[in-house]
């Protein structure tokens, strides 16, 4: 039987403001556990919620960003449940009348098609503390900095057919929320992490299968990885007679594997019901407008730019514009450099590569955007050829120069364009070289073209690697077709 995968994402994006969401506690990563916890966070006798206008402003800008309708009332809801880092008892959330309604997002495949996931909502709610495991002798400790930090829930609908689907999705979230400037979008600290639903069907049913929920995967790979193996899970198991039960899980990026957690809750189990203690959300035309003036270019405008104005590939948009400091990096150096192919062939190649090797962020890239512009302008104008502008950049990358122009006349590598000179050497590679050139001769004029490579590597060794490669390729078979 051929079986078909049904996804759906839940992802929860924590948003950028300054302090939670209803009190003025902050929201700084890495502060000692129970520094950032105020009475409202702590959920003490007495004490009353007020809304950060801060995370109304950017749940709506990120819907405006996603095409979603946008309710003009919005209602937060309790939802209760018992958490040891839950202290209130319940959570804040908005379950009936979210403050982002339907939209969609285009995501980019392998293969360069694209797809549009729609989105079902997103709705506002605060986060839960967190639970410490370690170093607690089989006790736990509970840290409520991250109490009531500002939550964006996004809800997709289940239109993802593969895991490199869901990824996909997943990034494009990511590339819209850190445009916006809503939210770090950083995985590794939990500022971004999703609830992945996962079923499997027979090809052509349409009838949902029992879905299962992998709870908080925080990493693009992660993601790929939990769903192989859960889809592989319910295969295996359906197949061998068993049913999938709907319940949520972990994922174990250690052993590669999904583990059962608990049966999974229906909402009428969080006995949902408005928040007393908060007034709905109004939201009038004005503000919306407001906000929508002040967007960004998005990630979709900016790759339809790339390629419209700067003559890009659609690979070549689509990976320069997924982030946007990867972006505006880009546009730096193609202001300077003045060629949008040879700046995305330089970020790409040179930089990506020596970014990956060092496991650096492009923010935090040795070799600045505007230093990167002057090394390629230099190649343009013939200044340095291929090969030495790799040394400029290797140089400039370890800190040995302030600019390319400093890093040519320190180390000599202005390339050498005199005919007269370039002739010179190629003159004497010719007179030491009379066993290659007589091969040369001999040889029949199809296989001449691939012997000049042995005198093209001799003149640019006499030059230190300086001497114009086009120049000598030129000269030297003038010359040696001048032997035959």
């Amino acid at each position: 039987m051929q079986w078909e995968t049904v996804i759906g994402l839940e992802v929860h994006v924590q948003l950028a403001t300054r302090s939670k969401i209803f009190s003025g506690a902050s929201t700084a990563f890495g502060a000692e556990p129970n520094t950032q916890a105020c009475a409202v966070d702590l959920g003490l006798p007495g004490v009353l919620p007020v809304l950060n206008e801060q995370a109304v402003a950017m749940a709506v800008q990120f819907g405006l960003a996603v095409h979603a309708d946008i309710p003009e009332v919005s209602v937060f809801d309790r939802k209760n449940y018992f958490y040891p880092d839950l202290p209130k008892g319940y959570q804040t959330s908005q379950m009936y009348h979210p403050i982002v309604g339907a939209g969609d997002v285009e995501i980019t495949l392998d293969d360069e098609s694209t797809k549009r996931i729609r989105i079902h909502h997103a709705h506002l709610e605060e986060d839960a503390g967190k639970s410490l495991h370690e170093d607690f002798h089989g006790m736990t400790g509970i840290d409520l900095n991250r109490a009531g930090t500002p939550l964006l829930e996004i809800v997709s609908e289940p239109d993802m057919r593969s895991a490199k689907e869901a990824a996909a999705y997943l990034k494009a979230i990511h590339s819209i929320v850190t445009y916006l400037g809503i939210s770090d979008g950083n995985m590794a600290e939990g500022s971004m992490r999703c609830d992945v639903n996962v079923s499997v069907r027979p090809k052509g049913q349409e009838a949902f299968g029992t879905r299962a929920e992998i709870k908080n995967v925080n990493s693009f790979r992660f993601v790929e990885r939990a769903i192989a193996y859960e889809v592989e899970r319910q295969i295996e198991l359906i197949e061998d007679g068993g049913k999938v039960v709907q319940e949520t899980r972990l994922f174990d990026p250690d052993r590669d594997e999904t583990r059962s957690m608990r049966t999974k809750e229906e909402a009428n189990d969080y006995r949902y019901f408005p928040c007393p203690d908060l007034l709905p959300v109004v939201l009038d035309q004005a503000y919306l407008d407001h906000l929508r003036s002040q967007l960004p270019e998005l990630p979709a405008d900016k790759r339809a730019r790339f390629q419209n104005e700067l003559g890009l590939s659609a690979y070549d948009a689509h990976v320069l514009s997924a982030s946007r400091e990867m972006a505006e990096f880009f546009e730096e150096v193609q202001q300077v450099c003045g060629d949008a192919k040879q700046a995305a062939n330089w970020v790409q190649g040179e930089l990506s590569g020596a970014l990956n090797r060092e496991n650096l962020s492009i923010q935090n890239s040795p070799v600045s955007a505007h230093q990167l512009g002057e090394l390629i302008r230099r190649v343009l104008d013939d200044t340095i050829n291929g090969k030495a502008a790799k040394q400029v950049f290797q140089a400039l990358w370890n800190g040995q120069g302030d600019s390319a122009d400093a890093v040519i006349d320190a180390k000599g590598l202005k390339q050498v364009t005199d005919t007269g000179a370039i002739e010179a050497m190629i003159d004497q590679v010719i007179a030491e070289s009379p066993a290659q050139v007589a091969q040369y001769r001999d040889s029949e004029p199809e296989k001449r073209g691939k012997m000049i490579g042995y005198f093209v590597g001799q003149v640019m060794k006499a030059s230190r690697g300086t001497a114009n490669p086009q120049q000598v390729n030129g000269l030297l078979k003038e010359k040696l077709d001048a032997l035959l």
